[in-house]
């Protein structure tokens, strides 16, 4: 159980250092102020047009009497946004991720740099499309093993209390466990960790990942937080990657001025 905390101790890290590095925090808004405007526009959209998505799709309801047809394409209605939240909720950090490829590959080197005992950062000697395209790809293949358990979950979710108690309860240790892969990626595909080393990192040590990501996965559901907290989530995750990797380090690097920035 100590590494609950020890994750947890993780993420109060990370934001302390952007916390401690104003610039580095500033460009690492950026990715996240894009992606919550294009998620918050597919979202009005799915509450604008999802009823008539759902009649389009249910043409054989027409002729149902009332109140039973408006009662189920309600439900349904209901259900299509409810997914789609949380593919939104699923599917964040990961298009966040990708957009700020630069910027938070950058505030990850200077997180590994400040906390090496030799100041000295891994660096990935993939050209920035080649990185993008791994990005991509295994962000890919984590949603889907995320999109797999959304769908288990959601079905469990009708059983009668264990639905409305323990499955929510899981869900959110199960999103903490794939939002810490996400943001450990940055760290970890620059020292030239596949995912499949990364999944057995973390499965190896699942109470410092839930210890991590399950709080951040709850403060992701308060609208905006998400965006605010994701440089501090990546330079959290960088220190929780090089404790997985078991590498040595001399410190948090949260007192270190803010002159040492630069742009990336």
């Amino acid at each position: 159980m100590r590494d609950l905390g020890v994750g947890f101790g993780y993420l109060l890290k990370g934001q302390r250092w952007v916390a401690r590095h104003g610039r580095s925090y500033g460009f690492g808004l950026l990715p996240g102020l894009i992606t919550l405007v294009l998620y918050a526009a597919a979202l009005v959209a799915l509450a604008v047009w999802g009823a008539d998505a759902v009649t389009w799709a249910t043409p054989f309801a027409d002729d149902w009497s009332s109140p039973w047809q408006g009662l189920f394409r309600g439900f349904l209605t209901a259900v299509l946004f409810a997914l789609g939240l949380l593919l939104a909720v699923l599917t964040f950090t990961a298009v966040t991720l990708l957009v700020g490829q630069p910027f938070y590959e950058n505030l990850s080197e200077k997180v590994d740099a400040d906390v090496s005992p030799d100041g000295t950062a891994p660096r990935s000697d993939l050209p920035l499309w080649r990185e993008l395209w791994i990005s991509a790809r295994d962000s890919l293949r984590v949603l889907v093993r995320a999109g797999l358990w959304g769908v288990l979950l959601f079905a469990l979710g009708f059983l009668p209390f264990v639905g409305q108690t323990v499955v929510p309860v899981i869900g959110f240790f199960v999103t903490g466990f794939f939002l810490t892969e996400e943001l450990a990626a940055v760290a970890m595909q620059r020292r030239g960790v596949d995912l499949r080393a990364r999944l057995v990192l973390l499965r190896s040590r699942k109470t410092l990942v839930w210890g991590f990501g399950t709080p951040l996965s709850l403060a992701f559901l308060v609208p905006f937080v998400a965006v605010f907290l994701m440089p501090g989530a990546v330079a959290g995750a960088t220190l929780l990657a090089r404790d997985l990797l078991g590498e040595e380090t001399g410190g948090d690097g949260a007192d270190q001025p803010e002159a040492e920035d630069v742009t990336p």
